[in-house]
């Protein structure tokens, strides 16, 4: 049997044409957005360390509650100002969206950047009133899955309504077979600490695990795989997969009020 190439199984940039230049697209995409009259309160510090910082967009008016988008870059790459036109889908829809900001590998470990999210949630969960949903893209939807085991608690956790996990990693074990794992350094122990779909969620918790059809095979397995186990507990979680999506045009909708991804994450919750 010829051996998996698992490099290749989560290699989006060579599956889609063109990627190369998304960071910089995403970057200047976000900026002409900030520059464009939306109110946004940028850099809130959360932690100490240089990176721990988030942004919230205000809608108008008085926020129907908590919105959070992480950003994905598997923990390494990118930043929380490059993301923010993808808040206009919940902010339009009267949700004060929090973007936040995290250390990366190899500079922290996986279980850093998990409480770290949970510090940024925290922080932001104490100046908005309201329910709250999370979303996050790739690392991003690991991290807000992570948010809702029964391990890592925010404080905030009773608001929490519903995590919606685009692309989301939920078992980091192959990973340590890549050469991702160089930067990463995940031994056996916090691989399997860190996965989500190994880990027990809080009793009550709503999720759904979203994909797009033109993925990778392997992220469309770790959607369905965190359905499918956390449908063995006291939960209500969903897999979809959407169209024919590829891992960077998945989240495009995030920007539109009227998409369905967008319904997924403030909407009504399944």
């Amino acid at each position: 049997m010829t051996p998996r190439d698992w490099d290749q199984a989560y290699d989006n940039m060579s599956h889609v044409a063109g990627s190369a230049a998304l960071p910089a697209h995403w970057a200047a995409e976000a900026a002409a957005y900030r520059a464009g009259g939306v109110s946004v309160e940028e850099d809130i510090p959360y932690g100490a360390g240089e990176r721990q910082k988030l942004d919230i967009v205000w809608p108008e008016g008085t926020p129907r509650g908590l919105a959070v988008f992480v950003h994905g870059g598997y923990w390494m790459r990118l930043y929380k100002s490059d993301w923010t036109q993808f808040a206009e889908g919940a902010r339009a829809r009267g949700w004060a969206v929090a973007i936040p900001g995290y250390t990366l590998a190899p500079e922290a470990r996986i279980a850093q950047i998990t409480c770290e999210i949970r510090d940024a949630v925290d922080c932001a969960a104490g100046r908005v009133a309201g329910p709250i949903r999370l979303a996050g893209h790739s690392a991003g939807g690991h991290l807000v899955s992570r948010l809702v085991c029964e391990d890592v608690t925010p404080d905030c956790a009773d608001r929490i309504d519903h995590v919606l996990s685009v692309s989301g990693l939920h078992d980091l074990r192959p990973l340590r077979r890549t050469r991702m794992n160089d930067t990463l350094r995940l031994d056996a122990a916090e691989a399997r600490a860190e996965s989500p779909a190994l880990c027990t969620p809080r009793p009550g918790t709503r999720l759904t695990a979203w994909a797009g059809g033109g993925e990778r095979p392997e992220f469309i397995r770790q959607a369905q795989a965190l359905d499918q186990i956390w449908g063995g507990f006291d939960t209500r979680t969903r897999a979809h997969v959407d169209g024919l999506h590829h891992h960077f045009s998945v989240i495009e909708g995030l920007k539109d009020p009227a998409s369905q991804i967008t319904q997924a994450f403030v909407g009504t919750a399944p």
